[in-house]
């Protein structure tokens, strides 16, 4: 059980840190690029031998999204929060639905090939990510709606990408860290308490983990 624990919360963190760079890139048009880099290899990462290899073989990878994670059971920022439990519930729609799950696995496979003509952060690459969440993901749910600077938004090369490029190529790879979570966990959630309503998740592990990363 304490595997599927140290599991499930580095999954839950791979969402939160895609969430987390949508909401950099919304409010500041920067994000962390150590961050960045390691939600688009996520993407990629189709058959990895173990969650830690997702994120480019070392927690120290996912720091941001582990700190984002133990802020959010310590004190949600509604704003982030919505944009994670998005993701996670445009996840649950993918695992139920065959042909979408196809789809994305078709649209994936061809990801790595162009990576010898683009870099991962390029700006040819970032479109065609948002181009699968927006023909493949985004039609299953409700859309994400991303809140920001308004002079980002106004900015023309902003305003004509914001829900493909933050939101998409970002997400994507925040829904292929749902995903995980939810095939690592049979579709098991950490248990809620019926008082409080929050997930039981033990913070002193996430502490654990964060410390680990650390090291």
């Amino acid at each position: 059980m304490a595997s599927d624990y140290f599991d499930i919360a580095i999954a839950l963190a791979g969402v939160c840190q895609a969430a987390k760079l949508v909401q950099q890139f919304a409010h500041s048009g920067e994000a962390d690029l150590n961050a960045l880099e390691t939600s688009l290899y996520s993407l990629l990462q189709t058959e990895p031998d173990s969650i830690t290899a997702v994120y480019r073989g070392s927690l120290d990878n996912i720091k941001l999204g582990l700190e984002t994670l133990i802020e959010q059971l310590n004190a949600m920022d509604n704003e982030l929060a919505r944009y994670w439990l998005s993701i996670l519930a445009l996840a649950a729609k993918l695992t139920k639905s065959p042909k979408a799950k196809n789809a994305l696995a078709d649209r994936i496979q061809y990801l790595p090939t162009q990576l010898e003509h683009y870099g991962l952060c390029s700006e040819t690459m970032f479109e065609k990510m948002a181009s699968i969440y927006t023909d493949i993901v985004s039609p299953l749910g409700k859309k994400i709606h991303v809140v920001g600077s308004p002079s980002l938004f106004a900015a023309t090369r902003h305003a004509s990408s914001y829900s493909g490029l933050p939101v998409g190529r970002n997400s994507v790879g925040g829904i292929m860290a749902a995903a995980r979570r939810h095939q690592m966990a049979n579709s098991f959630l950490p248990p809620q308490d019926s008082k409080s309503g929050k997930t039981n998740l033990p913070n002193n592990l996430m502490e654990q983990i964060l410390c680990n990363s650390m090291r």
